[in-house]
């Protein structure tokens, strides 16, 4: 190795242990940066020039460690001018979103749109279409966009790209890197992947859990210790295509009985309508009990035990729907109040409005309002930890802090007016609509006390359409989990919501580019 490359690669490595601290402590001097480092002076002070002049740091103001010597100047993560794209195909939506270096949403875009009638190609074009509108903006506000990933909902080989099977959207063995047309880099993930990442890096911050994203599909996403665990073949997570019931309804996956067929997006909608169909004008309990129940030709040990005890638990409880406290952790701890994020300060400054864009989730559940993170019916979301506000270094801001209301029903996929139906029913006490959560919610505890008995994570987190469901299955899955883990384990895994719910795949794949702009600033500077 001649000489120069020994000093690029050290001056490589050196930039990244820089950048790495001032985003690990928020904002530091340069002094200080020399005593954590273990940098000289000079050394240090050479690389937050270059930082500063490649956009990645920014100057904040002085501070004066003690009595003597002379202030420093803070630096701190600029989100001034690199950016990341996160960008997500799931079976009804396609979403885009531009976060900044200082882990700011700048702006977010989600398009209802039908895509399990539509050719791969078609979709990743439409998708192109709304993500150059977007990459426009971010440019007009002076971002520079300088990579993306894109989540789908299926397993995907990392090193080709190619997605093998997607099974709800009718996708296999697609080359989809190859019909990625960006003027940077773009990469492709699993969803579920993506959203538990999310979730690390924006959402709770805790460092072992299993996380679920709910939609029509079902997934999950490992981290363990900080990092996403993936399997030998990039292909661990797919919780959705555990058996429940052997001889259950046929699965698109191939199997007979899998989690999606009890508690997937279209099977909760499929349960519900058809009791409030056979039900007709007058609903009856007598119904919506057998509704409740699990079929005759399914496993039943424990089920009754675990639906009933989640009642009686969701009747006595605060946090639970007729005082809005959807997003309260499953051991009845009182939700805190929603709490402000703090400002952007990536520059010292306070964000300035996006013109009511920034915030706007077009179509999503869950979002910002006023400041503070709430659910979809506008009430506090708590985290893992009972918290509203986002940990420190693990912020998720929407810039302007200005969130769409709910989207009208003609807006809507007829899934997406589904939940939305099915929402409105639970609010109003409708016990078909309960029974059917029960149901789901009983099968998902199920397969996931397989999944604790495997993994053993620390906390679990439900996201996607679990997130609004929640405060009417979140004791139910936790009872089923309790009945079928209560003899093995001292404690069985709290059972939390997802504050991000459905943005968390998109948030995650724009954190993945922000993760290797930290750990490899050299490369940035240097395109």
């Amino acid at each position: 190795m001649t000489q120069a490359l020994r000093h690029d690669a050290m001056r490589a490595r050196n930039l990244a242990l820089v950048l790495g601290a001032v985003g690990a402590r928020g904002s530091v001097t340069r002094a200080a940066l020399a005593e954590i480092t273990g940098l000289t002076k000079t050394t240090v002070s050479k690389l937050v020039a270059d930082l500063i002049e490649g956009g990645l740091v920014v100057e904040t103001g002085t501070v004066r460690d003690g009595e003597r010597g002379r202030p420093g100047v803070e630096i701190r993560i600029s989100g001034r001018r690199v950016a990341a794209l996160g960008l997500e195909v799931n079976v009804d939506y396609l979403a885009v979103c531009v976060v900044d270096l200082a882990r700011t949403v700048r702006l977010r875009r989600t398009q209802a749109v039908d895509n399990r009638t539509a050719a791969p190609v078609d979709v990743i074009a439409r998708l192109g279409d709304l993500a150059a509108t977007v990459v426009d903006e971010a440019v007009e506000k002076g971002l520079r966009v300088v990579g993306g990933v894109l989540a789908v909902p299926g397993p995907v080989d990392m090193t080709s790209g190619v997605v093998h099977n997607a099974p709800n959207l009718g996708w296999r063995d697609v080359p989809l890197a190859s019909l990625l047309r960006f003027p940077f880099p773009v990469g492709v993930e699993n969803e579920a992947n993506l959203a538990a990442l999310g979730e690390l890096w924006f959402g709770s911050g805790l460092p072992d859990f299993l996380h679920v994203s709910g939609e029509i599909g079902i997934g999950a996403g490992l981290v363990v210790r900080g990092r996403l665990f993936r399997g030998a073949h990039g292909l661990a997570g797919e919780l959705g295509h555990i058996v429940v019931s052997p001889g259950g309804p046929p699965c698109r996956c191939g199997g007979r009985g899998c989690l999606e067929q009890y508690a997937g997006q279209d099977a909760l909608l499929t349960a519900v309508r058809g009791a409030a169909s056979s039900a007709g004008p007058a609903v009856g309990t007598r119904q919506a009990g057998a509704l409740g129940r699990v079929p005759a030709d399914e496993p039943r040990e424990g089920a009754d035990e675990a639906i009933g005890a989640a009642r009686e638990r969701t009747q006595a409880s605060s946090g639970m729907p007729g005082d809005g406290g959807a997003g309260a952790p499953v051991d009845g701890t009182a939700r805190a109040t929603a709490q402000s994020p703090p400002d952007d300060g990536a520059d010292g400054t306070a964000s300035e409005a996006d013109d009511g864009e920034a915030g706007a989730t077009d179509g999503g559940e869950a979002g910002a309002t006023d400041g503070g993170w709430t659910d979809g019916d506008g009430t506090g979301v708590t985290d893992a930890h009972g918290r509203t506000a986002p940990p420190p270094g693990r912020t998720i801001r929407a810039e302007g802090a200005v969130a769409s209301a709910s989207p009208s029903p003609e807006t809507l996929l007829p899934a997406q007016q589904g939940l939305s139906w099915v929402l409105s029913r639970l609010r109003e006490g409708d016990e078909n609509a309960r029974a059917a959560c029960d149901r789901a919610a009983w099968a998902l505890g199920v397969a996931l006390s397989s999944a604790v008995n495997l993994v053993d994570p620390d906390a679990i987190v439900l996201g996607g359409i679990y997130a609004p469901l929640f405060p009417w299955i979140g004791h139910t899955v936790a009872d089923t989990l309790k009945a079928h883990l209560g003899q093995m384990r001292g404690a069985v895994p709290p059972v939390v919501v997802s504050r991000l719910g459905a943005e968390a795949a998109a948030l995650g794949a724009a954190g993945q580019v922000i993760e290797q702009v930290m750990a490899d600033p050299a490369a940035l500077l240097q395109g």
